[in-house]
């Protein structure tokens, strides 16, 4: 297990050195994974919340673990396409860094896009979050978004997943 947790950090370290902030990455990098937006109305929308942790105070706040982020968006459905009409990434403050969709993208059944955040990009901070607006022609199987972070102190590495949660209204 520690082997492969130093290698997932070895290689989130090697690719933070090419890759910073992704906008308008996704529809370049993602091109296989993507289809037409449907015509037709868009009758189903939902939104994930994912709590992720570009930074991490260790050792009674004396030391912070930096980490990659790589939030995933999968479509869980086999027959249709879903559509993605907000990527944003916010800070600690609730303030957002980034957008990563210049404009709705649809994903084709089964497939997934990423966004990654390298190490070095700590804008988010420890209580770094995305939003992930959704929406579909008709019904279909919820989306998963879940983030994976992987960095290290010292020897140490570390590797820790983040499942979205679906954004609901609760009323009294």
């Amino acid at each position: 297990m520690e082997a492969f947790l130093a290698i997932l950090a070895v290689l989130s370290i090697l690719y933070s050195t090419v890759a910073g902030a992704q906008t308008g990455a996704i529809e370049q990098n993602f091109a296989a994974s993507l289809t037409a937006v449907p015509a037709e109305g868009l009758a189903v929308t939902g939104a994930f919340y994912v709590p992720v942790y570009s930074s991490v105070s260790m050792s009674q706040g004396k030391l912070r673990a930096d980490f990659s982020v790589t939030l995933s968006v999968h479509n869980a459905s086999e027959t249709r396409p879903l559509v993605l009409k907000r990527i944003a990434y916010f800070d600690t403050s609730g303030k957002i860094v980034e957008s990563y969709l210049k404009s709705p993208v649809a994903l084709k059944p089964f497939a997934t896009v990423e966004v990654f955040i390298a190490a070095n990009d700590v804008r988010g901070g420890t209580g770094a979050n995305f939003v992930v607006d959704w929406a579909a022609t008709g019904e279909i199987a919820e989306p998963t978004v879940e983030a994976l972070m992987v960095g290290g102190v010292g020897a140490g590495h570390y590797a820790f997943i983040s499942q979205g949660r679906p954004i609901k209204v609760v009323k009294n």
